[in-house]
């Protein structure tokens, strides 16, 4: 049962895996041998792999996955035994190799919960009428040592209850679902990891048929397209669930896709919808909204693969549906009559989250719920990892990280991470050795360095990274590519096998901002040494020293604010960084605040040729006088080594590509020059 009262004393979970808490050597002065003591992990193992159960998972539903994760978690705590591949594709199956474990394949995953059953209390049953109780059972999961099931499921398993949330929670009620977490549950999970995690995720339907109403042709990005249009929809008047009107980013490689003002529907000349979207009154008709974000002139968009759906309804008898939309920029705007989508449990990083022990919540970072997270951030130490991600997409990961920053909390963003509880205790050798640095002569060019974003993101660096690191163009031109150096606790096999199959022109540098993705200059005065340090014990364990990094955004909300003395001074006196590149776009900042070299990032949008422009128009004022210094950024989402190597080509004279350490090596040089 719940524990409603006296909370149970946890079970101590296993918190240092094998390479973390145990004494061991270090460097000395000649002839002596110093004894020292390893920090323990920031990210818990458990345990190295032996042997595997592995199966596929991905033609399953999510209420499947989510028991089998959860299950994964109980069995995987003990000793990691499970493991998953949940792609229709090959990423997790390329890794598996990796972890030296003996493997038995087996063909139907749900046989596995018969084979670990004995292993497991039995099932804790969430509501289906109230997602977050999905987030609530998954904390129970991993305190019970139970798994989180529909009441089918469990009956179908034949697993006991352990608890059952149904009705317990009001779906309406999100603060009073979370709040009764944290007051009953959060004693006695860890303390040392918190999870954020959506308790749903939005599932495309197989052959649904779309058919296209408008398109822009042309790569508008200034809103000067900005009109309202109208679109007939009475040819999907035939379907009994409704309409559903779908926007979408005509080109999808630079960032400028559909954005709505205003929406009204008229059925025979009747209004049936008129709504602005972020307001109530849009909220009926949203059907999926989860791939979009809001803009500042109270705008929906969405951009790259993102989208948004509408669904209305008609009257019974309606001749004549017809939509008119306040659209502009690049919109591809499409019908349908079929339920394009449906709501199942969010699966994923469960096993981890269950493992630990961790509280899993997902609390929009504004209002009420805003205030519950501060509270939430406010009950563990600073450092405390923040593992997962948050609602509202970009103004969520603005708000959601701006807020932990100022609570001294580090986001690991890992919600779609796979398998952690297998990676994090696969053993390898994660190089601490910085790579030597190219001589170079320094010459009055235009310096430029490019670098892959996203690599803060573990689960990045597990999937698409990984996709995008076997092309075979890969080393035709000097790129930076950012990981976490948290993955030196949390997935070293995967850390170690980028280092080691790294080329001469390949770069790893720290993800933001460091050991996990933060506002450094959001932190308290006494909290953010702590953050710099931490940082600095794991660029010294993975054999980074330069950075990419955020800061909060400026008070307009149209930009960033540079990093000041006191937030570069942190850095340069707790790590080994000899450079910051800090997120910018528009390239304009050079600053060197505690002696440090900091360098806002340049971000043309488009493909290479796009991108070669912008550095041109970028350039139009040098007069080739001194050296001139970009560091560029590449989009890893829409950009591959193969349109990097092609940018190579496109860039003649004036210009230099070179790694992260030759640039900020010939940047100091031309400070030095200049003095």
């Amino acid at each position: 049962m719940i524990a409603d009262g006296v909370p149970k004393k946890p079970s101590p979970g296993k918190r240092c895996g094998p390479r973390g808490g145990r004494t061991g050597y270090g460097p000395a002065a000649p002839g002596r041998c110093r004894r020292i003591r390893c920090s323990p992990p920031l990210l818990p193992s458990f345990g190295r792999p032996a042997h595997l159960d592995v199966a596929d998972v991905s033609a399953l539903d999510g209420h499947d996955q989510l028991l089998l994760t959860t299950l994964q978690g109980v069995v995987n705590r003990r000793r990691p035994r499970l493991y998953f591949n949940f792609d229709s594709g090959d990423v997790d199956l390329r890794w598996l190799p990796g972890t030296g474990a003996a493997v038995t394949r087996h063909d139907h995953a749900t046989d596995l919960v018969r084979r670990y059953r004995d292993e497991v209390r039995g099932a804790v049953l969430y509501d289906p009428d109230v997602p977050d109780s999905v987030n609530v059972a998954t904390t129970l999961a991993g305190l019970e040592n139970a798994v989180a099931a529909t009441v089918d499921r469990a009956r179908d398993h034949g697993l006991a209850t352990v608890a059952d949330l149904r009705g317990r929670f009001d779906a309406d009620d999100v603060l009073a679902t979370y709040r009764w977490q944290l007051d009953h549950l959060f004693p006695r999970c860890t303390h040392t990891l918190v999870a954020g995690l959506p308790p749903t995720r939005t599932v495309r339907a197989d052959g649904v048929q779309w058919r296209e109403l408008a398109r822009e042709a042309e790569r508008v990005r200034d809103s000067s397209n900005r009109q309202v249009r109208t679109f007939d929809l009475s040819a999907e008047l035939t379907g009994e669930d409704g309409v559903y009107l779908r926007f979408q980013d005509s080109y999808g490689d630079d960032g400028w896709g559909a954005s709505v003002g205003s929406v009204e529907v008229k059925a025979d000349g009747q209004v049936v919808a008129s709504f602005t979207p972020g307001t109530d009154a849009e909220t009926p008709f949203l059907f999926d909204g989860v791939n979009s974000s809001m803009g500042g002139d109270a705008n929906r968009f969405c951009d790259g693969g993102g989208y948004f759906i509408y669904r209305f309804t008609a009257p019974a008898g309606t001749r004549e549906l017809v939509a008119e939309v306040d659209v502009w920029n690049q919109y591809l705007v499409t019908a349908t009559t079929t339920a394009p989508t449906r709501i199942e449990p969010f699966p994923y990083f469960r096993d981890y989250a269950v493992a630990s022990r961790a509280m899993v919540v997902w609390l929009p970072p504004s209002g009420g719920t805003g205030e519950l997270l501060d509270e939430i951030f406010s009950r563990v130490e600073p450092t405390t990892p923040y593992a997962g991600w948050f609602s509202n997409d970009v103004a969520g990961e603005w708000g959601g990280v701006d807020r932990a920053s100022q609570h001294g909390i580090e986001v690991v963003p890992a919600d779609f991470y796979m398998n952690g509880t297998v990676h994090a205790g696969v053993p390898a050798k994660v190089s601490a050795e910085i790579r030597p640095r190219r001589k170079s002569t320094l010459r009055n060019r235009v310096y430029l360095t490019l670098t892959f974003g996203e690599g803060d993101n573990v689960q990045y660096c597990q999937r698409h990274m990984r996709d995008i690191w076997d092309d075979p163009k890969r080393g035709a031109v000097p790129v930076n590519w950012t990981v976490s150096p948290l993955l030196a606790d949390i997935g070293p096999a995967l850390l170690a096998y980028y280092q080691k199959t790294a080329t001469g022109n390949d770069l790893l540098i720290a993800g933001p901002s460091g050991a996990g993705y933060t506002y450094a200059g959001s932190w308290p005065e006494k909290a953010l040494d702590a953050y710099t340090a931490l940082t600095g014990r794991f660029l010294r364990r993975t054999g980074l020293d330069l950075v990419y990094a955020y800061n909060p955004r400026n008070a307009a909300g149209d930009g960033w604010v540079p990093f000041d003395e006191r937030v570069v001074r942190s850095y340069r006196d707790h790590t080994q960084v000899r450079g910051i590149i800090q997120s910018w776009e528009t390239g304009d900042l050079q600053i060197r605040p505690a002696g440090l070299p900091v360098i806002g990032n340049f971000f043309p949008q488009g493909k290479a040729a796009e991108y070669r422009d912008g550095l041109l128009k970028h350039i139009k004022d040098w007069d080739g006088g001194s050296p001139l210094f970009i560091a560029g950024a590449v989009n890893a989402w829409s950009w591959t080594p193969s349109d990097v190597a092609e940018l190579g080509e496109l860039l003649g004279d004036p210009f230099e590509i070179v790694r992260g350490d030759v640039f900020f090596d010939l940047l100091n040089r031309a400070g030095s020059r200049e003095d």
